[in-house]
């Protein structure tokens, strides 16, 4: 495949064209999110706002639960290549343009997308553009580049294992599943010195196909996006290497170590995101206690904070966990607690989510939550980066985007019942934990 290049030569983007004819800013109407689906299977998104500044984004179906035992750890390497060269354009290339316009290009990865994003100012669209389709379409994986990803590989794992959540939500979700959603976002030690240039460029050939990514903008014309779409993401067709759906099996990870604190995480399989029934979790969720809204707050209005704090005089934390993907989810709660008082303050958490699945919800605590719920996720689209996200994985998901109104909506229309009925969901289910410190008095999971 060619590199990409002249995609300077794209037809004028409507805030040029509006500036041309010397309309007003005041002259230009609200837009709302505009949704197209390709032949190919690609889907475009994007939201004119007239911002000075534009924010684009390639989202792709190619997280770390489409690796295989064969190349596990590959979308680590995937993701620190993304500034390597390209059949299109160097390394230096690459960083040269982004930097000489200001702009900047960065990836992240979830266990089920790959995100590649761009932002610069709006005159520099087509500029920054050219390297986003290079990085995303073309990229060449040269042997002796990716050889030096291994010294950042092996960084980035000694970073995460600092971080003790970390740790534990990467026990949980190999504990939980069998497959899939078991994979971690962080490589193998054994397979740090094995990925090659081979598997990254077999791991794009299968994942990054048209049918596969939507692309995404903010601050830009949905026509001229459209026409990227089709001049230069329209690079392989089919859906790709499908993936294996996610099997929950439930189990348990303790990791010992000297620290002060335990890290525990008790969940069990709750709702595929976009459900009704995961709406209803992610109301338990702020029912409970999602962690606070103020800063240096408590959460005193919270029923974890409140049933734990009856159970120990000891400093602790407690929080709803909740998380959804394509195919399933986990639902439970997350304790930060000294070592003495670790198995009081797991029982104690649990004892609430089993007060909620036996009715002891008001309805002053249920609007409370969905208050909560819709105000979290309201003030989440105020940035360009969550509302970019937001419209990422709606449109990668199921070709389409929901509305902030219509999301509020659903929130309102969730019940006592459906709360309960999630509640009663994790007490009966099978449970996984995963629990990180002294665990000297930390209860395993057959014993809470």
């Amino acid at each position: 495949m060619k590199g990409i290049r002249g995609i300077s030569k794209l037809s004028t983007r409507l805030y040029a064209a509006q500036a041309a004819r010397k309309v007003e800013v005041t002259g230009f109407q609200p837009q709302d999110v505009q949704v197209s689906k390709l032949p190919s299977g690609l889907v475009i998104a994007s939201l004119e706002n007239y911002s000075p500044a534009s924010k684009i984004g390639v989202f792709v179906k190619a997280g770390c639960r489409y690796e295989t035992l064969e190349n596990q750890g590959v979308t680590h390497l995937v993701r620190l290549a993304s500034n390597l060269t390209t059949k299109g354009a160097s390394a230096f290339k690459i960083c040269r343009g982004v930097e000489a316009v200001g702009g900047s290009l960065s990836v992240t990865s979830s266990r089920e997308n790959m995100t590649y994003t761009v932002d610069c100012l709006r005159d520099d669209v087509d500029t920054v553009m050219e390297f986003l389709i290079n990085v995303t379409t073309a990229p060449e994986f040269r042997p002796w580049e990716v050889s030096d990803l291994a010294p950042r590989v092996k960084l980035d794992k000694a970073q995460a294992k600092l971080s003790p959540q970390i740790g534990v939500i990467e026990g949980l979700h190999q504990a939980a599943y069998k497959n899939a959603l078991c994979n971690s976002l962080y490589c193998p030690d054994h397979m740090v010195d094995y990925i090659e240039s081979e598997h990254l460029h077999q791991f794009v050939q299968n994942h990054f196909t048209s049918a596969r990514m939507a692309l995404v903008g903010i601050g830009v014309n949905h026509a001229v996006l459209k026409q990227v779409g089709e001049q230069f993401l329209n690079i392989r067709s089919g859906t790709g290497t499908t993936g294996a759906k996610a099997q929950y099996r439930g189990g348990e990870v303790r990791e010992l170590n000297t620290n002060r604190l335990v890290h525990s995480a008790v969940v069990s399989q709750s709702a595929a995101a976009g459900s009704s029934e995961a709406l209803a979790f992610s109301v338990l969720q702020h029912l409970l206690g999602a962690g606070p809204h103020i800063k240096r707050g408590l959460g005193v209005n919270n029923k974890l904070i409140q049933g734990v704090a009856k159970a120990t005089a000891d400093p602790f934390d407690a929080s709803a966990f909740n998380v959804s993907y394509s195919d399933s989810g986990l639902f439970g709660v997350y304790t930060i607690s000294q070592v003495a008082a670790a198995g009081d303050v797991i029982k104690a958490a649990l004892a609430q989510v089993k007060a909620v699945a036996d009715g002891g919800v008001t309805a002053a605590d249920l609007t409370r939550a969905k208050n909560q719920l819709k105000g979290q996720f309201l003030m989440s689209l105020e940035t360009s980066e969550g509302l970019l996200e937001a419209m990422g994985t709606q449109a990668l998901a199921s070709g389409s985007y929901h509305s902030p109104e219509e999301i509020s909506k659903n929130i309102d229309n969730v019940s006592l019942t459906d709360v309960a009925n999630a509640a009663k969901k994790f007490v009966t289910g099978k449970k996984t934990m995963a629990s990180s410190g002294n665990l000297v008095n930390t209860p395993f999971v057959d014993e809470i």
